[in-house]
Formats: C-alpha cells, sequence, structure tokens
C-alpha cells in the first residue's frame, strides 16, 4: 500500500500565532517610528512569508528591508509569547501519527518553525522558508518534506488561498481548515473543494479524502 503521509500549513492551521506575530511586527513598526497595526491587519498580510508581511506593514514608501531584519531577530525570540496550538490539535496529531507520516512545511522563517515545533511538536519534521527552498505555493516544500519523512503521496493541510494553491502546484489533495486565518470564500476563490469544520473533525476528514469517500 502506498505510503501516504501528512503535511500541515503551521500558522493558523495547527498553532494560532496571531498575537505573537502582532506584537512582533508593531514593536519593530514601533522603534522604527511607523505607525502600528491592528491585529486583523495583521491577520491579512500573513501567509506569504515574512518580507511579504513586512512589505505590507511599513508605511507606503519606507524601505522593508531593515525592518525585516530587526522582525526576523525580534520575533525569533518572543514567537512563543502567546502562541498555542488550537485545541483538539495535539489529540489529532497523535491519533494521525499512529497512522501516517507527518511534516509541517510553513512560510515562516525556518528558525521560528524550527524552535516552535521543536518545543510544541517534537518529532514531527518541520521547515520553513529558507534560501536553498522556495516559499510556497511554489511546491518545493512539499516535495522535500514528502521525501524526509518516506512518503510516496500526501494530503496537505491548510487554513489559507496560499495551502490550496501549494497543494494544486504539488499535485497532491488539500483539506482547508475554517479556524485559521483565512475564511471559506477565500480558499473557494482559488479551487478548495475540501474543508475541516474543527479540530475534532481532522481525522475523520483526512481519511474520507485518503479513501476517496
Amino acid at each position: 500500500m502506498m505510503k501516504t503521509g501528512i503535511l500541515f500549513d503551521l500558522d493558523g492551521t495547527l498553532l494560532d500565532t496571531l498575537a505573537d506575530l502582532a506584537d512582533s511586527v508593531n514593536h519593530v513598526l514601533a522603534s522604527f517610528g511607523y505607525p502600528t497595526r491592528t491585529v486583523e491587519e495583521v491577520r491579512q498580510f500573513v501567509g506569504n512569508g515574512a518580507a511579504r508581511l513586512i512589505a505590507q506593514a511599513v508605511p507606503e514608501g519606507a524601505d522593508p528591508a531593515p525592518v525585516l531584519a530587526a522582525f526576523q531577530t525580534y520575533y525569533s525570540a518572543h514567537c512563543q509569547i502567546k502562541t498555542r496550538p488550537y485545541e483538539g490539535i495535539p489529540e489529532a496529531l497523535a491519533a494521525l501519527r499512529e497512522r501516517h507520516p507527518l511534516a509541517i512545511v510553513s512560510n515562516k522563517p525556518d528558525i521560528a518553525v524550527k524552535t516552535l515545533c521543536a518545543d510544541i511538536f517534537p518529532g514531527i519534521y518541520a521547515r520553513g522558508e529558507s534560501p536553498d527552498c522556495p516559499r510556497k505555493p511554489a511546491a518545493d516544500m512539499v516535495y522535500k518534506a514528502m521525501a524526509s519523512i518516506g512518503a510516496e503521496t500526501c494530503i496537505y493541510v491548510g487554513d489559507s488561498d496560499v495551502d490550496v494553491l501549494t497543494a494544486n502546484n504539488a499535485g497532491v489533495p488539500c483539506l482547508s481548515v475554517l479556524w485559521g486565518f483565512r475564511d471559506k470564500s477565500c480558499m473557494e476563490a482559488v479551487g478548495a473543494k475540501h474543508f475541516c469544520e474543527s479540530p475534532a473533525r481532522l481525522v475523520a476528514d483526512i481519511e474520507e479524502i485518503i479513501h476517496g469517500k
């Protein structure tokens, strides 16, 4: 039987990272004398990597490069202040690990991904954005994760349009979760077909996709 891996996005899928992201963005914006952003604004900026997040957060015409460098340093040291797994996620992952190899792939900077996952999801392969691997929606991160966990195919689980496009580019099914940073219509607009209402349904919904129900 073909070994099916389960690949997860991190922010908005497994972890509620929004408060720490917003706090870090606003800390560095204020340090440069720039106006801060609301949590809802930061929610909309998240998902396409740190560079894109900061490019949208700084005022128009400002150079994002020094702000990005400051953000990466500050956030790496403050990424676990308020961040928590969504309720039911640890139990769902424990159940899935009994049946499938798991991996986490994120557009968050690699150092932050590895820091968070080593503490919260130990033993699960995890990687983030790095110079040697294009960020999602490129499929490279998916293929590298599959190779690392020995999966021949996979189900990709995420909470955004970027995740749907990533799965499409990799040629694998996507399960879109509805408790994260984007709403259902955003994911439907890029072709999402499978949805999960809550972490309590995660295992069952994944197995239904695998078995074609």
